[in-house]
């Protein structure tokens, strides 16, 4: 389907697709222009790619009282700490896309700390970056610093869980050399 391989790892995709996938597949073809080669490099194996897209989908999409741009932006600053080059490259199109700033896309992926963003956005990216960085450091202190910018507990969780998939992504991405869609790097300059 894809006309570089999404990842050096040699796992072919199933085929043929089921139809459920292909349907997903062809519908990520019309709204997106292209299949992401991460759910390519997952469909040598459909139940795998089936709980990545739910988990993907769920975190990034689902209801939650942070905005699909502040999600993003979180997936930018792990991915920029972990050195992500799919996901600084994918994400840091969604959020030049959903800001409709650039300069705040190359920001997030460069440093964090030099975007400009809101009191509440800086405090959710110190605690995503630190729990990237030291995990077993965050403490009570960390979770108050995010309940005295206005997010609740159960936002708390919800950027917590956002990091952490991404760390996991990440890894992912980085151990079996996956690359992003040559579309990403124009879209939304």
């Amino acid at each position: 389907m894809a006309d570089t391989m999404p990842t050096a790892l040699d796992l072919p995709m199933v085929d043929p697709l089921p139809e459920a996938t292909q349907k997903y597949f062809d519908v990520c073809q019309e709204k997106l222009g292209m299949i992401p080669n991460v759910l390519q490099a997952y469909a040598f194996d459909i139940e795998k790619l089936n709980s990545f897209t739910a988990m993907y989908n769920d975190l990034m999409l689902g209801a939650s009282a942070l905005t699909k741009l502040e999600r993003e932006m979180i997936a930018v600053a792990v991915s920029s700490v972990n050195k992500c080059y799919y996901c600084l490259v994918a994400h840091g199109a969604a959020v030049r896309e959903l800001s409709g700033d650039p300069q705040l896309g190359e920001a997030l992926v460069m440093n964090y700390k030099v975007a400009k963003v809101t009191d509440k956005q800086r405090a959710m990216l110190d605690f995503s970056v630190k729990l990237t960085k030291e995990s077993s450091n965050v403490v009570e202190a960390d979770r108050q610093a995010l309940r005295d910018a206005g997010f609740t507990d159960r936002d708390i969780w919800d950027i917590a869980s956002v990091a952490a998939f991404f760390n996991m992504t990440n890894r992912v991405a980085s151990a079996s050399d996956m690359r992003p869609n040559e579309e990403y790097h124009a879209q939304a300059r």
